[in-house]
């Protein structure tokens, strides 16, 4: 290995960091180098052994993209860590994002709900316009590591979703909107004995009040679905917001989707749906957990399954920030090694969807967003997380 290497075309001193003798996770192979940052963008990338002068040695690390996060629920798990228990807002911001930093993601769309039911005592109540208001401010002050944009996940069978898709607007800059329907006996929950098991042991039901609630349920889709369905799609075109589907089971519900502009499948059920969405143009995201244990905790169409399919296009953490590094290992062996192309499903894949042109690869010019990662006992360990030129983790 050749020491202290002059910087090829630039001044060293001009460089905020450069960091060697790393294995770069480049957009179509991995391959030993270095990247020099400047202004918050990657200002150089060198391939080989050498060493610029004033650099950090990485030891042979692997240096990828910072991960983009579509979908996670994990700031909902802050701010509600018990069932009605609600933490202050502001600290439980700040656990989420250095959780995610730690874990190597470098932006995320936070997913908040809209559409609530009001009427039940004990029912889940409106809140992401208060909570979009504070992940602004805690922006504003540098108080978050990493970049937080919106994603406001619409439930259609609710009683206030087109009241509180009102409270947004342009300026709030919500990158992301889902289509979301979870009506009984339908979409995710078409198995109704994994909806029972799923509702009861988490509100505690009994039998008679499951079945109440399955009642109610499906009698407000049938009464305000098509409006809220509507009204939601009208409110992505007006936010400017890129439109996610969410849970599609079959060919006719991947056709509306497209007919309404999706241009995301959050978690199709089936292999059919998948199939849909490939010949429609619609990216197929599958969630982390779903691929790292194995299959779906709702019985549905495994993640795996899709990516030997070549169906798979972009993973999200869902409910564990951590699984999404892991993903891209796990898809690295799922396709013969290919671990930039496992990557690229964590990074470049849903920045592209997500309509961000500015990072998600390594490459001259975009935002020097990485992760350095070394792998102990097949699992991957962070080292370094740099969002947009400043280490955060």
């Amino acid at each position: 290995m050749t020491l202290d290497a002059p910087l090829t075309g630039r001044d060293p001193i001009a460089c905020e960091a450069i960091l060697a003798n790393a294995l770069l996770v480049l957009p179509d192979r991995v391959e030993r180098g270095w990247i020099a940052i400047a202004g918050g963008r990657i200002a150089e990338i060198g391939e080989g052994d050498a060493v610029p002068a004033g650099a950090t040695d990485c030891g042979g690390d692997l240096l990828a993209p910072g991960l983009v996060e579509l979908h996670t629920d994990n700031l909902e798990r802050h701010l509600e860590p018990r069932p009605r228990v609600d933490w202050p807002h502001a600290p439980a911001i700040i656990a989420h994002d250095a959780e995610l930093a730690g874990g190597g993601i470098t932006t995320v769309f936070d997913a908040l709900r809209v559409g609530s039911i009001v009427h039940v005592s004990g029912a889940e109540k409106p809140y992401a316009r208060g909570v979009a208001t504070e992940i602004a401010a805690l922006r504003r002050e540098g108080a978050l590591r990493i970049e937080h944009r919106l994603h406001l996940r619409a439930e259609v069978c609710s009683e206030t979703l087109l009241e509180e898709l009102a409270e947004f607007g342009p300026e709030d800059g919500v990158g992301l909107l889902s289509l979301m329907d979870h009506t009984p006996g339908q979409r995710q929950f078409r198995d109704m004995s994994q909806l029972r098991a799923y509702v009861m042991g988490k509100h505690g039901l009994s039998e008679e009040e499951f079945q109440a609630h399955v009642a109610g349920q499906q009698a407000l889709r049938a009464r305000v679905g098509e409006r809220h369905e509507r009204g939601a799609v009208e409110a992505a075109r007006r936010l400017g917001a890129v439109l996610a589907s969410h849970d599609d089971s079959d060919r006719e519900q991947v056709a509306l989707s497209a007919a309404h502009g999706a241009r995301i499948a959050e978690f199709p059920t089936t292999l059919e749906a998948a199939e849909a969405c490939r010949a429609a143009g619609i990216a197929v995201m599958m969630g982390a957990p779903n691929l790292i244990r194995g299959g779906s905790h709702s019985g549905n169409v495994a993640a795996a399954d899709l990516a030997e399919a070549g169906l798979l296009d972009i993973v999200s953490s869902d409910y564990v920030p951590a699984a999404l590094l892991q993903s891209a290992f796990a898809l690295a062996r799922i396709w013969d090694g290919d671990l930039a192309r496992g990557f690229a499903c964590v990074t470049e894949a849903p920045a592209r969807a997500a309509g961000l042109a500015d990072r998600g690869a390594l490459r001259t010019g975009l935002r020097a967003d990485l992760v350095r990662v070394a792998e102990r006992g097949g699992h991957p360990l962070t080292r370094g997380v740099w969002c947009a030129g400043r280490r955060v983790a």
